[in-house]
């Protein structure tokens, strides 16, 4: 796992190996938190835990230099915790264990965290440097940014001294995003009654797998499978002509990634046990062939199980199979005037169905906030109609571009000089942390940028090292050439 401390630009390289060996998914970041905190105190710059738990650092001027602008660096400490069906590591206590394959940096059976450990990384490389010229730096280093931005939305006001916001969590080398959309997610519930189950019923469970899965922003537009939309046709199918019943659906674990896998356990008279097993065929080469360009290694299969006390109520049941059918996943819309970028989409990330309670999650975004609103009103709609609870949560907006900004047109000058060709500007349909802090430090000139990294929340997900160290130059460069205030 240690090899990777030997790529080039070193700096960033061996903290971010440094990084994966402390647990850091999202909801448990004692560890890292503490991490940060001691590598300040390590390398002497000021840093502290604020209410939001997020930490933050302050590092002066380069003598000569303290009359410059000063610089936010920001990134998020979390990481989103996918694994394969075959692994065993435990995110809470395990190191991730990485590996070079060719001119990416990967994980073994794991997501990488190189979203956003390679943004943290590049900020401790700064903050421990002592051969660099640039004017004051802070760092703020988010919680929780994966399931809810909760670290950017419990920021307080007046904690940050910064005139320029340079956001490390973008995802491709050469390109400066200067917008964002929003989002937001949308939870629906319903408690019912269990029935029990014939006794002289058979129980399959059902599980697709397999699926590439990948970011719900990112990726939404590239028609990948989403395990519990191809689930919800088979189950249709399965009630109607295998006389099934549902007793429980389990698919998806994150609401910002697009579920790669789902399990569903149904019953049905034992002589229906053959034909159900005959459908799953039809249905997994229904699904190669609709998805032959685009998922290569989908799984679907049926195994008999004991059968379970009790079931879903058969009006429960066909509401709930209606709702899942009729929910809008994918993309809506595209950006007007950027018509390669997504602007509006919805992401049915996990259902949960067991025990007397059905829980439904879809993240929305959107650039637009009345698009926003027009997701969550049609997603309401939907699920009101079978008598589920519908709420909202962890609403964050849009970030507006501004073409005009400063820093982003120093960062094009030098990858210009750097590189030999223009960078290229876009709004991304990923949600950055970005549009939450300008919301509460309106005045920040800000832009964010990052090397190459693919798949994130999968674990494919993978850092491109060639792209690294043109960052790191890119960066520190710009640093010393920041303006005066």
């Amino acid at each position: 796992m240690s090899e990777i401390k030997n790529l080039q630009p070193e700096c960033i390289w061996k903290n971010f190996h440094a990084l994966t060996q402390v647990p850091r998914p999202s909801g448990h970041l004692e560890k890292v938190q503490q991490f940060l905190l001691d590598f300040a105190a390590r390398v002497g710059v000021e840093a502290f835990k604020d209410s939001g738990n997020n930490i933050v650092m302050r590092k002066p001027a380069t003598p000569g230099y303290e009359n410059r602008k000063t610089v936010l660096l920001q990134a998020h400490m979390d990481m989103v915790p996918q694994k394969s069906p075959e692994s065993t590591h435990n995110f809470e206590t395990d190191p991730i264990e990485t590996y070079i394959d060719g001119d990416w940096v990967k994980a073994r059976g794991t997501t990488l965290g190189a979203d956003d450990g390679i943004g943290v990384a590049a900020i401790m490389a700064v903050m421990e440097a002592t051969d660099l010229k640039h004017g004051p730096v802070e760092a703020l280093i988010t919680a929780d940014e994966e399931t809810g931005m909760y670290g950017a939305n419990d920021l307080p006001e007046g904690e940050l001294n910064s005139d320029i916001l340079m956001n490390l969590d973008s995802e491709t080398w050469g390109k400066f995003v200067i917008g964002s959309a929003g989002g937001i997610d949308v939870t629906a519930t319903l408690d019912y009654k269990e029935t029990e189950t014939d006794p002289d019923d058979a129980a399959v469970r059902v599980t697709l797998k397999g699926l590439r899965g990948g970011h719900s922003g990112l990726e939404i537009h590239e028609g990948r499978g989403n395990a519990n939309k191809l689930m919800v046709r088979f189950v249709r199918e399965a009630i109607e002509q295998c006389e099934a019943r549902l007793a429980s659906w389990h698919g998806g674990n994150m609401r910002n990634a697009i579920p790669f896998k789902a399990e569903v356990v149904l019953t049905l008279p034992k002589e229906n046990v053959e034909a159900l097993k005959e459908l799953v065929a039809d249905w997994l080469a229904d699904f190669a062939d609709e998805y032959k360009t685009i998922e290569s290694g989908i799984e679907f299969f049926a195994e008999e199980v004991a059968t379970p006390a009790t079931e879903v109520p058969v009006a429960i049941q066909d509401n709930l199979i209606d709702a899942i059918y009729a929910c809008h996943n994918g993309v809506i819309r595209m950006i007007p005037v950027y018509p390669d970028v997504v602007e509006t989409s919805s992401n049915l990330a996990i259902i949960d169905i067991e025990a007397g309670k059905a829980a439904i999650k879809i993240l929305a975004r959107s650039s637009r906030e009345d698009m926003k609103d027009y997701v969550v009103k049609t997603l309401e709609s939907c699920f009101n109609m079978a008598g589920m609870k519908v709420e909202t949560s962890g609403s964050y907006g849009g970030w507006d571009p501004n073409p005009d900004s400063e820093i982003l047109n120093l960062l094009k000058k030098i990858y210009k000089e750097q590189n030999g060709e223009e960078g290229i500007v876009q709004v991304d349909h990923a949600g950055l942390e970005c549009s939450v802090i300008l919301g509460k430090y309106p005045n920040l000139d800000v832009v964010s940028l990052g090397p190459t990294l693919r798949s994130p929340h999968t674990t494919t997900e993978r850092c491109l090292i060639p792209t690294v160290e043109p960052f790191w130059r890119l960066l520190t460069q710009a640093l010393e050439e920041v303006a005066e205030k």
